[in-house]
């Protein structure tokens, strides 16, 4: 009995071991690619035709050289695919680590919010192009005008500029948020112009739209959106 006992369990345990084989080998015959099947249809498709073509007809070099040459133009075509997916991949692992580098930091995003504290406010303009006069105005939240700023002749660009918090009859501002409106011009013709405002980077997401930066209040920003990185 006890013989037997034992043949049994090694019986189970062999049969064990062969399902785990089988499952395995059956694995790695259906990982076989979309482009394998296509190539192996193929061949079976001109292999029969060649066995079954007219002896006094039969396919010439041209015909068999264009049919190969289409399959191998398929092939091309998916291995550059995979290969455009992976520099995606390794091109989003790069925004992401990037990304995560700014945690902490301050950044300026195109804006027009500007929070006033103790030591005053941040703010900046992007200019597409030189302006000999460029002229920032900065509004309450009743949407009146308490304060201009002329930032003299830019170049195109990036550009910072300060705000001590003082108003135009020279009286102290109360802390919080404003907006800021910008204008320029050169020789009297508009040059387009764009506020930034200044964000703290509080937290990193990534999806499958791509690399994202939270900025707290001002809320979700692209890395590409971001323009300096203090």
């Amino acid at each position: 009995m006890a013989i037997a006992a034992t043949s049994s369990s090694s019986s189970v345990s062999a049969a064990a071991t062969q399902a785990l084989l089988d499952a395995a080998n059956g694995t790695k015959t259906t990982s076989k690619t979309k482009m394998a099947d296509q190539q192996d249809r193929f061949l079976k498709l001109l292999t029969t035709q060649l066995k079954n073509q007219d002896p006094l007809n039969p396919m010439d070099n041209a015909q068999m050289t264009s049919q190969l040459a289409q399959i191998s133009t398929v092939d091309g075509i998916e291995r550059l695919n995979a290969t455009l997916q992976k520099m995606m991949s390794s091109s989003a692992d790069g925004d992401a680590m990037q990304a995560v580098a700014m945690v902490g930091h301050n950044v300026m995003v195109n804006g027009n919010n500007m929070q006033l504290t103790d030591a005053g406010a941040v703010s900046g303009v992007e200019l597409d192009d030189y302006a000999d006069t460029v002229t920032v105005r900065v509004i309450d939240s009743s949407g009146l005008p308490i304060r201009t700023l002329q930032l003299g002749d830019l170049d195109s660009g990036l550009h910072n500029f300060t705000w001590d918090g003082k108003t135009d009859n020279g009286a102290k501002a109360a802390n919080g948020q404003y907006r800021i409106s910008v204008e320029a011009t050169r020789a009297g013709e508009k040059v387009t112009a764009r506020g930034l405002e200044l964000g703290s980077v509080v937290g990193v997401t990534r999806s499958s739209t791509g690399t994202s930066v939270d900025l707290g209040n001002l809320g979700q920003f692209a890395v590409a959106d971001i323009k300096q990185i203090f």
